[in-house]
This record gives C-alpha cells, structure tokens and sequence, in this order.
C-alpha cells in the first residue's frame, strides 16, 4: 500500500507542473457558486506540449494505479466538449505508451455542442459509444452539471459508464444556495456522481495532496489558508 506521506512522483510532477505554468494560483477568487476561494485551477491552461505531456501522464498513471488493484476495463475514453477533448485524447495516447497490451486498441469520443446535420451527423466525434464501456476524462467537478449531461450523452449513444476520472478533487461539499455557509454536511460533486452513477470517480490529486505540497514547500500563509477553506466546506463524502 502506498504511503500516503509521500505521494508517487507523478502526483508531485504534476502539481509542480501546475505551479510553475500558473495553472494553479492562489490568491482570493470568487467561484461560479459564489464561494470565495484561496485557490484557483484552470485546466485550459494545458496547451504547451510539456504540460499536455504532463497532465496526460498524470491522469494515465492514476488510471494504471487504480486497475492495478481493481478491475475496470474500458474501451472508450470520452471527453466532454470543450476541456474534455484534450484531455482524453492525450491520456489514451499516453495509455497505449505505457501499456500498449491493454490499451493500444482503446479509443478517445468527444460530444459536439450542436448536432452535424450533414456528412456523417450526429453529436459524436471519434469511436462510436454504442455497447462500449466509457471512462469519462475531465478536469473537475464542482456543481456536477456538466458532468450529467456528459452521462446524459454518453446513455442515450448507447454506452455503459465505468468511471470518472478528473485532475483534482477540490473535496468540498455541493453549493447549498442562500445558506451555503451553513455549516450543513453535504456530498461533495464528486460524491453526488459516485452516490447516484455507483462508478468510481478517480482524480490525479486532491485539496490534501496540494495542502501536502505546500506544506513541504514551506508555503505556510497559502497553505493555512487552504486548511481554513477546507474546514470551511469539507464535504461528508
């Protein structure tokens, strides 16, 4: 079992990686829920090749590290429009690198925001879903939206959902409205999609780890200030 004091490399070259591109910033942001939040991630921000690199190493490592321990076969790694095709393009890629016996036949899918109506039509870009086992390939989940109509999608072209994985687990609870400082218990998103889809939900890293990282790094002020928004909005799952 992994000790969970020293994460594997992967985890710590990715949130380096994060660090250096000003992909993960901190500072005093306001969220699309409303929260203020100590930190800021913004995937987009993976379009040099070295960190397209990095972050589709990441999030392969975190899918080989999980099925080497739990069964999960998957034939389609689905990216949600827009962030979302990147992403599972250059894991699945980076999949049939690592481990060309099990994933060099494995396929990427991403959705259309609008039906072709010409040509070969429809919504979807790549492998057809139909009967095919899907991993969905994102880079949070924070109100869980966006993540259903990608599940929405992915039923409706006829394919069975087998997990979730994105780059980081913020590991708070859902927004709650008016009263969402309340200090009410609530699922997290991510916790919502495990509860309702029964998939699991993987992520490359968590709030903790990046706590960790700070922590090793000295970052004191960002790092206590993590601890205080996380004790703020900790989900109960």
């Amino acid at each position: 079992m992994a000790d969970k004091s020293h994460p594997p490399s992967y985890k710590t070259d990715f949130l380096q990686s994060c660090l250096s591109a000003e992909v993960l910033t901190f500072g005093d942001y306001t969220l699309k829920s409303g929260r203020r939040s100590p930190y800021f991630f913004n995937a987009g921000l993976f379009h040099r090749a070295d960190l397209l690199r990095s972050i589709s190493t990441a999030y392969a490592r975190s899918i080989l590290d999980f099925i080497a321990h739990t069964p999960l076969s998957i034939d389609v790694l689905f990216g949600p429009s827009y962030k979302g095709i990147p992403l599972a393009t250059a894991t699945v890629d980076k999949l049939a690198e690592l481990d060309p016996d099990r994933f060099a036949r494995v396929s990427y899918s991403f959705n259309r925001k609008e039906a072709k109506d010409h040509g070969e039509g429809g919504n979807i870009v790549g492998a057809s879903l139909r009967g095919k086992r899907v991993l969905i390939v994102d880079d949070v989940i924070t109100a869980g939206t966006a993540m259903r109509e990608a599940i929405d999608i992915i039923r409706r072209e006829g394919g069975e959902l087998v997990g979730v994985i994105v780059a980081l687990d913020r590991m708070e609870k859902m927004p709650g409205g008016p009263d969402d400082d309340d200090g009410s218990p609530r699922l997290s998103a991510i916790g919502e999609v495990k509860r309702v889809y029964g998939v699991p939900v993987l992520s490359i890293v968590t709030l903790d780890d990046l706590i960790g990282l700070l922590r090793g790094m000295g970052g004191e002020k960002d790092m206590e200030r993590l601890e205080e928004y996380k004790a703020r909005y900790r989900a109960s799952g």
